[in-house]
């Protein structure tokens, strides 16, 4: 490849590298497994990259991409491997009238996306992303209205989940 192509390649994936963080974070639970997800979605997005069109934005593509890819090993990983629940690793931080209510709400909305199937999975973290039910249609391959009728029986089976 190209100087010019690696170039603006890495140029993208620094400016959008946090969609792939976010990616690892919804689907592993500890900071190793998150690494060789982040390393595997970057190995994939740059053997692609040669075939990006443009014909979406790149942060769609690399959505894309990363959701596939991830899937794809966690589905795999499911026959194989266990992981350690995420929650289990403590870090201790001296602080005082430190307020965990933000991060025990997250927990909880973490643990009840977990719970979700692949695909609910991908559409709960699109919609949270704030983007709309086009780019979401978009990014998953599906029709808008699919994507529409599948985030209300996602919200439904959440609400249940956390409020049982």
């Amino acid at each position: 490849m190209n100087k010019e192509l690696e170039h603006s390649f890495v140029e993208l994936l620094e400016k959008h590298q946090n969609i792939v963080h976010k990616v690892c974070r919804l689907y592993t639970n500890n900071y190793d497994a998150h690494n060789d997800l982040f390393q595997e979605i970057t190995i994939q997005l740059w053997r692609a990259y040669p075939k990006f069109r443009g014909d979406s934005k790149f942060s769609t593509w690399m959505y894309r991409v990363g959701l596939n890819t991830a899937i794809t090993l966690y589905r795999k990983s499911k026959r194989t491997i266990n992981t350690t629940e995420f929650d289990t690793v403590q870090f201790k931080i001296k602080a005082e009238d430190y307020d965990d209510t933000e991060e025990q709400q997250l927990k909880l909305l973490y643990s009840a996306v977990h719970q979700l199937n692949d695909i609910e999975k991908a559409l709960v973290f699109l919609y949270l992303e704030d983007k709309n039910y086009k780019e979401i249609s978009e990014t998953m391959g599906i029709t808008e209205v699919n994507a529409r009728v599948k985030m209300n029986r996602v919200k439904t089976k959440l609400r249940t989940i956390l409020n049982p």
